[in-house]
């Protein structure tokens, strides 16, 4: 027995020993990643912009990446135009260098990515593009080059802008699934495809008007930048007259056509270079690690918000009502933020979060300057927490307004019934105590129910754009019924204040709180670096990640059928499944 205590001790003391070592290690490890060395500058080098990159709102910022250069490392949008326009008054940067085989970015995000390099090359530095084949969204960027470069058997597309929607309501009916659908605002085209098979006139007119701004702001911007009359061009594209980079330099769309080492040959004698000396490109991402933010002076919250509004905390890449609620409430409590940027990207979600985060954005607004800045999409409930701001900031290429609401609940009684032979009873103790139930069909008072509170919400997100933006409530009626504007129309009827990115925003917001030196701290904050390699404390289990996806009451349908399998045998089980108890 004593020796079996001693081998105990022996094991335990080892795995004492052996957890110590490991957590020295890490240590050593992270110690390492962090202690790379900051990537140097060298005096001529050029800057190397890869359009196919995605430049979200947030960094991305990989900890396995410091190891080694790579693209899921990325700087954010707004630290990308910072960038292009520090290296405008850099002396050791010489000229940009565009990789152009795609484009990553939205129409928004691009038309600042864009203007940066119009200033970038006021300021007498080169921009040199060059493709092997060139997307319409990548080339709309790259003509703002001093050389816009093709592949000479490579190709540009100039076809035109589409957009196709997805209609599924064909595929429901054969699934005897029938979406309940409640909506105000007869341009309020979010649930068409549950519900037709292609789109309303409504649908059809908004899209339309929408997707010609854009393309008329490509054809423009092209016209002038290749010296080019609008009209030569759409019929370029109306006829199909592009098909080979022969076509694209005969109506000089492109400079030259050339190979990849013709045009670091080109480069090199920009610098003066002989064909054996290298050039200094410098990545995006070194240029960003050897040009950190400016810390000193006074501070500008930018608070981003990007992705769907839900409700509660917010998971990565969504817009969480409670989150972003205790970020705006944070800043407007801190004494050392002096004012308060709210970049928006969403495209909505949420009613109810929606109003959460407009509340907090209206008594942050009491105590200090409130900007928000519109991404690529401010649209519905990414609209609505706008509205309480000092003032709005986009841009032509912006798709904002849909000022509409809707609900909908699946009735999927003949799914389970007929495709599943899956039948529900119930005991209520009132007769709307399972109102909303996915296994059977609204009765009339619960629909009217329904569309009552839709119209309630629709009556109070018209009341804060009246009261935000100081309309009459008829004329934001007349705007609103769920239409979609470009910011190039949203400007005219009094939905924006302004054109302009978010360092526009940023100036305006420095102005209003009377800054001269400050400088922007950005919420949320990026993780930790140990929190990105190691996730978070309280991962999600499969079962917690599913309930997520599915919700509640689904969930539990899904795991009483999943149950079925493990019924082997006499069950010791009591016979219920509560799949809603009470109202919610």
């Amino acid at each position: 027995m004593r020796s079996f205590f001693k081998t105990m001790a022996a094991c335990l003391l080892a795995l004492v020993l052996f957890a110590i070592v490991v957590f020295f290690f890490m240590i050593a490890v992270v110690g390492n990643i962090t202690r790379k060395e900051v990537p140097q500058v060298r005096s001529g080098s050029v800057l190397v912009i890869n359009l196919a990159q995605t430049f979200a709102e947030l960094e991305k910022n990989n900890p396995l990446d410091m190891l080694r250069e790579d693209e899921s490392t990325a700087p954010g949008l707004y630290d990308v135009v910072r960038l292009i326009r520090n290296a405008a008054s850099d002396n050791r940067i010489t000229g940009i260098y565009l990789q152009a085989n795609g484009n990553g970015n939205g129409y928004a995000a691009s038309e600042e990515i864009r203007n940066a390099l119009e200033s970038f090359k006021a300021a007498g530095k080169f921009v040199i593009a060059h493709a092997d084949i060139y997307s319409q969204e990548a080339y709309d960027v790259a003509t703002v080059a001093s050389e816009l470069y093709l592949h000479p058997k490579g190709f540009l597309q100039f076809s035109g802008y589409s957009v196709t929607y997805v209609f599924f309501k064909g595929l429901l009916d054969k699934l005897q699934i029938q979406p309940q659908i409640f909506y105000a605002g007869k341009f309020k085209s979010a649930t068409e495809p549950f519900r037709a098979e292609k789109m309303t006139d409504e649908n059809r007119l908004q899209t339309a008007v929408w997707m010609n701004d854009l393309y008329d702001g490509f054809l423009l911007r092209t016209a002038m930048a290749r010296s080019q009359d609008t009209a030569l061009l759409r019929k370029l594209a109306v006829e199909g007259l592009v098909q080979t980079a022969e076509d694209a330099m005969q109506y000089k769309l492109v400079d030259q056509l050339k190979y990849d080492d013709e045009v670091k040959d080109e480069i090199k004698a920009r610098l003066n270079l002989d064909k054996y000396e290298r050039i200094e490109f410098v990545t995006l991402s070194n240029y960003w690690a050897a040009n950190p933010r400016n810390s000193s002076g006074d501070k500008i919250a930018m608070i981003v918000a990007e992705g769907n509004i839900v409700d509660g905390k917010a998971a990565q890449g969504t817009i969480g009502g409670e989150t972003y609620r205790n970020l705006i409430r944070k800043a407007r409590l801190d004494q050392s933020v002096k004012a308060i940027v709210v970049r928006i990207n969403s495209g909505g979600g949420s009613a109810l979060a929606s109003e959460t985060i407009w509340r907090e954005m209206a008594l942050a607004k009491q105590d200090k300057p409130v900007i928000v800045s519109f991404g690529d999409v401010a649209a519905s409930g990414g609209y609505y927490m706008a509205v309480a701001a000092d003032s709005i900031f986009a841009l032509p290429t912006t798709i904002t307004g849909s000022i509409g609401v809707f609900g909908m609940l699946p009735n999927m009684e003949s799914f389970f019934k007929n495709k599943l032979g899956v039948t529900f009873d119930a005991v209520r103790t009132s007769p709307y105590a399972d109102a909303g139930a996915v296994y059977r069909p609204l009765n009339e008072n619960e629909k009217k129910m329904m569309q009552a509170s839709i119209d309630l919400i629709y009556d109070q997100f018209k009341n804060r754009v009246a009261q935000g933006r100081k309309m009459e409530l008829n004329v934001v009626d007349s705007i609103a019924q769920g239409r979609v504007w470009t910011g190039k129309r949203a400007i005219d009827i009094g939905l924006i204040d302004r054109f302009g990115g978010v360092e526009d925003a940023i100036k305006s917001a420095a102005a209003m709180a009377k800054l001269e030196n400050y400088h922007v701290a950005v919420y949320p904050e990026p993780e930790t670096l140990l929190e990105q390699i190691f996730g978070k404390s309280e991962p999600m289990s499969f079962r917690d990640q599913m309930k997520n996806e599915l919700g509640e009451e689904q969930y539990r349908i899904y795991e009483e059928l999943r149950n079925i399998r493990e019924w082997s045998g006499a069950q010791a089980r009591w016979p219920f499944v509560i799949l809603r108890a009470g109202g919610k």
